[in-house]
């Protein structure tokens, strides 16, 4: 039996931390696509099953158009059976439930076992009534495949209550082959116990920079004959985020950083569908002249989207400034003497006040 196992795709996201209103919206059409594919997939692939382990949606409000494209997606697929476990951000019921598909199976915050060709589905979502009962009430019959679908963050504890604690240790040696989470947006699988292993298949598309890399589902095959589980990462998403750092040391001026800009970006295999965020980075001179909006502006067009970061140190040697008696000189050495300033602000400080002080732009 084969099966799909994915979470947090964040339908709906505003999308609007560094894109512009158009941009954004472009992307949560792109997202809710993703989705659809992700089922597309399923139907070519002659998959069942579809395990969403949370976060389907962002928010609780969710627009009409996303609401009629996941409804339709569930309703017009008969041969599929979604399994959906809500997140910490999903709407408590997103459909009215003489509107529910019958090939939509839902989990409440008490275990609800569902059984299909000799494989076990069970779920619950967290609540601050559960908490700390949960793993008691698991009842598994070993002698068949089991699947636990739950969102949370793993841990070695409950935690507090509110804390959506995914117990790992609580959970070990109760039978579980596989143990489909939600929560965490990258992929990671790794041991459960002996039998079984805990798997987040992370997000379908990366949503910000704090997302980079691949991303996209799992496709479980629990054998029922052999009792064995295994499973395989299917790479989605039309857009990917990237972190490049430019080491710029050395440099002077735009235009012998845009050089080092290119060569980081070539090496990083940037295509023009994606989303970059570009760290300048290294050691500069303080006359340097660092213009992120002129690097940013150069390649603006090449990508999607394109923000540019500094986040280079300033090459300072205290002892040039000694003996310096020209204004710069006596306001460098106020700002390294500064006990309340990080390193990050001296720098800061510096090369805007140098630029100050040469009737610059700042």
């Amino acid at each position: 039996m084969k099966m799909i196992h994915c979470a947090d795709l964040h339908l709906d996201s505003k999308m609007d931390a560094n894109l512009s209103s158009e941009a954004a919206k472009i992307r949560r059409a792109e997202i809710l696509q993703t989705y659809l594919d992700m089922v597309e997939y399923a139907k070519t692939h002659d998959i069942k099953t579809i395990l969403i382990a949370g976060d389907l949606f962002d928010k609780k409000n969710i627009s009409a158009t996303t609401k009629t494209a996941v409804k339709s997606s569930i309703s017009q697929n008969p041969g599929i059976t979604f399994y959906y476990l809500q997140g910490n951000h999903d709407s408590e019921n997103f459909l009215d439930p003489e509107d529910e598909p019958e090939n939509l199976k839902l989990f409440s915050d008490a275990w609800t076992y569902y059984e299909t060709d000799g494989v076990v589905i069970a779920g619950v979502a967290f609540t601050k009534n559960n908490h700390g009962t949960l793993w008691n009430s698991l009842t598994l019959d070993r002698s068949k495949v089991n699947i636990v679908m739950l969102h949370g963050q793993i841990a070695e504890t409950d935690g507090r209550p509110g804390d959506e604690n995914v117990n790992l240790k609580a959970l070990k040696n109760l039978g579980i082959d596989y143990l489909a989470l939600g929560h965490i947006h990258t992929y990671r699988k790794e041991a459960l116990d002996a039998r079984g292993v805990y798997c987040y298949p992370g997000c379908l598309e990366g949503r910000g920079f704090d997302e980079c890399g691949e991303h996209g589902f799992v496709v479980v095959d629990a054998d029922t004959k052999t009792g064995k589980v295994t499973s395989e990462f299917i790479v989605t998403g039309r857009r990917r985020m990237y972190e490049v750092r430019a080491d710029i040391s050395g440099c002077m001026n735009t235009e012998e950083i845009k050089p080092r800009v290119r060569e980081a970006l070539a090496d990083a295999g940037c295509t023009k569908a994606d989303l970059v965020k570009l760290v300048l980075s290294g050691e500069v001179d303080v006359e340097c002249e660092i213009e992120p909006e002129a690097v940013r502006a150069a390649y603006s067009d090449v990508y999607f989207f394109l923000k540019v970061q500094d986040q280079t140190s300033l090459k300072i040697d205290p002892a040039m400034y000694i003996g310096d008696v020209s204004l710069k000189g006596e306001f460098v050495r106020q700002v390294l003497a500064a006990p309340d300033l990080s390193e990050e602000d001296k720098n800061r400080a510096i090369r805007y006040g140098i630029k100050a002080l040469q009737n610059e732009e700042i």
